[in-house]
């Protein structure tokens, strides 16, 4: 039988195998079935109805055309079956009929023909459009990357073997890897069942790096460069996927430590991204109403894996996506699982490459060779992947592929947009500011989508026309704050226990919209519950905003001092937004504040006179860093900003909650409440001396004196306090004692 024609057989009988298994051994992206999965897409979308060309709707989107992003419909072939007029001759080519024909007949026939028959239709070109999976993601590989090429180009290679003894002993090689399969059996079958047996077992893209390395190893140097250049891209694409696994497929949360590590699937919620993009601000507080800055509602959510299916206003498919959002709101686990489900093929398959570019490490290399650094786009590709070497392909117009600008905030350097050389090769060395502003330009990898991430004031100074969508990152929702610690924690009887818990604290509930806030719920609840009788009580606040903060380094006290200033004179003029001229009235520098500090974020409306404005990242930020200033003034340095400046007693704790009451009970319910309510949490010995010490104070600094005085005037308080207030006083006195009360 014809060696093609016996691959052919294979590949269908593999196809048939395996939708008879229903994938019993194999994910669905595996190779085992030997048939490329677009094929059988292909005839899956054949047997349905022909709704599929139709887009689907975004959720949360309408039909009306509210928002002007719509995802790129990926319609199936589809072909059109000619039907002749009645009476229109046929003619059955079985040998059985032909041999009746004469030569007579054959001239009459073509005559009838020429009279009876119309004319045939224009052939029908077919559009090369993508298949798609049954979530909507693209599968159709590229040619080079998809089973038959890879197959027939192990077996021609194999092929030229002496099978006899060359391809005896690379069978007997592959029985190191193969140990389920009886020795004799293998030696025994021929090429193409090796073949066949190969790509089952170690799947598509390991069948091709052990060929190579076994040729290798026997010395067939030849014939492994050969097929090494059959097959380039399918190798350097599986060394990419390989890598992003090793990387992704385990996660650590807070600080990294050997053996903490889960796996990433396990504890993964995707957070909700829109296309609405405002600065991240949730509004929401335990006391106030929504005040400036106003918040708008996403008009429409997009999942993480959409976001290039996305169209321009124009009907064109994107280009270069933003995405933005404050600090823990999970922009690089979602970078994350991006790369996890390209390079485990569950979705975006018609991407040939994904490049992860990681701008902490770029600004870490520019940083240490900050005069001498050259390189071109291809070298720093290589600098980041050195698998990808000597790729061409990227300057292929049919090479699909995927360019992550990751942490882009990370990268400090002023990028000039306006001024900076254009450049169009891909060989032509550059410094790295120029190499980034011409691949978002998009001069260089003219054929590559762009995906940037960073917080809002750092990826703002991105020209806006150089953006096709600017996302943001907007956190949990409910459902999706259960969902998370449903996965994150073991016991399920403890995730109810802590889910009902801080939901009792309506400042944590908001607050937990943030990913990282719902890991530090899990780990200080999970600890405090193994505690006898906890939970009997609603949980206490101010630690939780300390761990928000305490990775700041010592030498950061003068500027988060002065955030804190800052902080308490917004409160004092009741405004939540500042500008650059406010930071430069606090000696603080705009980069420090609004990228490094993680504390604020850029708004993105800005005012008549074009502006950047800025605010904290939620109001009880702003409250909880106005008290960290009054405490921090208090102590160890001994002055009462709230007052006089001076203490009739040094470091008089009773005098300053006096001082701060005063503030709290004078002014509309909201104004100073959290922010009193945080400085009595500072005040506690929990907090500052076992929290602080050692961050902001010297480990020698003594304990804060005369709480008891403090608890004593509290509780009068609550004893005489309008109804309004009384509740946030015990919440208070619940701070300062970090105890139930």
């Amino acid at each position: 039988m014809d060696s093609d024609a016996e691959v052919d057989r294979i590949l269908r009988r593999r196809g048939e195998d395996y939708d008879e298994e229903n994938n019993w051994k194999r994910p669905p992206s595996s190779y085992g079935s030997m048939r490329s999965e677009s094929e059988c897409e292909e005839e899956k979308q054949g047997e349905g109805d022909g709704n599929k060309n139709a887009a689907a709707m975004l959720p949360g989107s309408t039909a009306n055309g509210q928002t002007r992003f719509e995802p790129i419909g990926f319609g199936s072939y589809t072909t059109t079956t000619y039907h002749p007029p009645s009476g229109a001759l046929f003619i059955h080519t079985s040998s059985a009929d032909i041999e009746h024909f004469s030569e007579d007949d054959d001239e009459e026939m073509e005559r009838e023909l020429i009279a009876t028959s119309p004319e045939p239709p224009e052939p029908v070109e077919l559009e090369d459009t993508t298949q798609t999976d049954e979530n909507s993601q693209p599968g159709r590989l590229h040619p080079e990357q998809d089973l038959p090429h890879i197959f027939k180009s192990i077996q021609n290679c194999l092929g030229k073997l002496d099978p006899h003894m060359e391809l005896h002993h690379f069978k007997q090689w592959y029985l190191h890897l193969d140990k389920s399969i009886p020795p004799e059996q293998l030696l025994d079958e021929d090429l193409l069942f090796l073949v066949d047996r190969m790509i089952q077992v170690l799947g598509l893209g390991q069948a091709l790096i052990t060929t190579i390395s076994t040729l290798e190893c026997l010395k067939k140097n030849t014939l492994a460069v050969e097929l090494r250049e059959e097959c380039k891209r399918a190798e350097i694409c599986y060394q990419l996927k390989e890598d992003l696994k090793r990387r992704h497929r385990a996660i650590f949360e807070g600080v990294p430590r050997a053996g903490h590590c889960k796996p990433f699937d396990q504890i993964y919620v995707e957070p909700q991204i829109s296309t609405c993009r405002y600065g991240g601000v949730d509004p929401s507080h335990e006391f106030r109403s929504p005040s400036c800055p106003q918040v708008l509602a996403p008009d429409s959510f997009i999942s993480l894996n959409n976001l290039f299916r996305l169209q321009k206003s124009d009907g064109s498919a994107v280009r270069t996506v933003l995405t933005s959002g404050i600090p823990g709101m999970g922009m690089t686990v979602s970078v994350c699982k991006f790369c996890l489900d390209w390079a485990e093929m569950r979705a975006n398959k018609d991407l040939q490459f994904v490049i992860k570019l990681s701008f902490r490490k770029f600004w870490n290399l520019r940083k240490g060779h900050l005069h001498s650094l050259e390189m071109s786009i291809m070298e720093l590709i290589q600098y980041f992947h050195p698998a990808c070497r000597n790729m061409s392909y990227l300057e292929e117009e049919d090479c699909k592929y995927l360019i992550i600008m990751d942490s882009f905030d990370c990268y400090q350097a002023p990028l000039d947009w306006k001024n900076a050389p254009v450049i169009t090769d891909h060989h032509t060395k550059a410094h790295p500011d120029d190499l980034i502003v011409n691949i978002i330009r998009g001069t260089l990898l003219r054929n590559a989508h762009v995906w940037i991430l960073g917080r809002g004031a750092a990826v703002s100074q991105i020209p806006s026309n150089l953006i096709d969508v600017a996302t943001e990152i907007q956190g949990f929702s409910d459902e999706m704050k259960d969902d998370y610690f449903t996965r994150r924690l073991v016991s399920t009887a403890l995730a109810v226990k802590i889910i009902e818990h801080y939901k009792r604290l309506p400042t944590l509930n908001i607050l937990a919209r943030q990913p990282f806030i719902c890991w530090m719920i899990a780990q200080v609840f999970t600890h405090s519950f193994s505690c006898e009788d906890y939970g009997e009580n609603p949980p206490r606040l101010t630690p939780f905003y300390i761990h928000i903060m305490i990775s700041w380094s010592p030498q950061d006290q003068h500027q988060l001092k002065m955030m804190g200033l800052m902080a308490l004179k917004m409160l004092e003029k009741k405004t939540t937004v500042f500008s650059e001229e406010d930071l430069q009235l606090y000696d603080l520098r705009t980069t420090e504040v609004t990228v490094l500090s993680g504390l604020c974020t850029e708004l993105t409306a800005s005012d008549s006179d074009n502006r950047r404005t800025f605010c904290f990242i939620h109001l009880t930020i702003q409250e909880f860093m106005a008290a960290f200033y009054v405490f921090f003034m208090f102590h160890p340095e001994g002055k009462n900003v709230l007052g006089s400046g001076l203490f009739k007693f040094k470091f008089n704790s009773k005098e300053l909650v006096q001082c701060a009451l005063e503030r709290t009970l004078n002014s509309p319910l909201g104004d100073y409440d959290m922010f009193l309510r945080f400085l009595c949490g500072l005040l506690s010995p929990e907090c500052h001396f076992d929290l602080l010490s050692g961050f902001y104070f010297p480990r020698h600094t003594p304990k804060v004196s005369g709480l008891d005085n403090v608890k004593q005037l509290l509780e009068h308080k609550i004893q005489t306090a309008p109804a309004d207030r009384v509740e946030n006083l015990k919440e208070c006195l619940r701070e300062l004692t970090q105890r139930d009360v």
